[in-house]
């Protein structure tokens, strides 16, 4: 039986911590600032980042580069490794396609190798948490096909609950109007939003003020837990250099549902540069993606 490795994109927002203890491979999507690229070698601070986007500076992002990833998987197959690869929703970046070309270049000269890249069609920490679901389940010795199968089977079970604090961020990215960019900023309004089947970020409800958006995220995840509320050992919760937001509704979910094991980590720079400063994203197992009786 080969070994075999899981990697995935520093889209996953997985603490650096669980990256080196379960030897994950990193692929970087890029962003640009004041005129820079940066990338893993020459990375802002995250603090610094965001108080860029504060004062005022709109960066911009590129998807992952397929002659990055085929290196990286040439040096694990050349290691002996198979892989399996979870990238970044299709949906939201070609950084999913361009993994699957630097497949194919690296299965040019390796026509043996094992390479299985999978498209997550989840974001921030929703792909981090597919990505930890699918370690816990290779520690469980679970085969290479086997781990594959149980994250196609459960990707779509990845529910994606946030809110952002700032509306024109997502008026730049083309999913709000200006118009309502505008008014919601003057009476306060603050968008839910989730990413759908399809890998999508989608507006599903609108509430005023920022402690009931985030009240709102908890009842979400009420509505859309189902039966798979068992299988919420862990949850995950990003955010835009707004820790105690985000320690606010996990707080919340210790007290209403018990579950006390929960990660946070900040959002990187690749998605901020969509969601902006403020932004606070919870990810859960769940019955459906968006339960049909979520908030409106």
């Amino acid at each position: 039986m080969n070994k075999f490795i899981i990697s995935t994109d520093n889209t996953a927002d997985l603490p650096d911590s669980f990256i080196k203890e379960n030897d994950i491979d990193i692929h970087n999507l890029f962003y640009s600032i004041d005129d820079v690229v940066y990338g893993a070698d020459n990375a802002l601070e995250p603090k610094e980042f965001y108080s860029r986007m504060r004062n005022g500076a709109m960066p911009t992002t590129m998807a992952s580069n397929p002659d990055e990833s085929a290196s990286l998987f040439k040096k694990r197959i050349e290691q002996g490794y198979d892989i399996i690869h979870i990238a970044f929703s299709s949906g939201l970046s070609s950084s999913y396609n361009n993994a699957v070309i630097g497949k194919d270049m690296v299965l040019e000269e390796y026509p043996d190798a094992k390479i299985t890249v999978i498209d997550s069609l989840s974001a921030s920490m929703g792909e981090g948490l597919l990505v930890y679901k699918a370690i816990m389940q290779a520690k469980a010795g679970k085969s290479y096909d086997e781990v594959v199968s149980y994250i196609e089977e459960n990707k779509l079970h990845i529910s994606h609950q946030f809110t952002v604090d700032d509306l024109g961020h997502l008026y730049r990215g083309g999913r709000v109007s200006k118009t309502a960019a505008v008014l919601g900023t003057i009476v306060g309004i603050k968008p839910i939003l989730h990413v759908n089947d399809e890998g999508k970020l989608i507006p599903v409800a609108k509430v005023r003020g920022r402690k009931k958006s985030l009240i709102t995220l908890v009842d979400n995840m009420e509505m859309s837990m189902g039966k798979y509320r068992e299988l919420n050992d862990v949850v995950f919760i990003s955010h835009g250099d707004a820790l105690e937001d985000a320690e606010f509704v996990g707080n919340l979910i210790k007290e209403r549902f018990g579950i006390t094991n929960i990660v946070y980590n900040m959002i990187c720079p690749t998605i901020a540069s969509h969601s902006g400063p403020g932004t606070i994203a919870l990810f859960f197992m769940a019955e459906d993606r968006l339960a049909s009786n979520v908030s409106k």
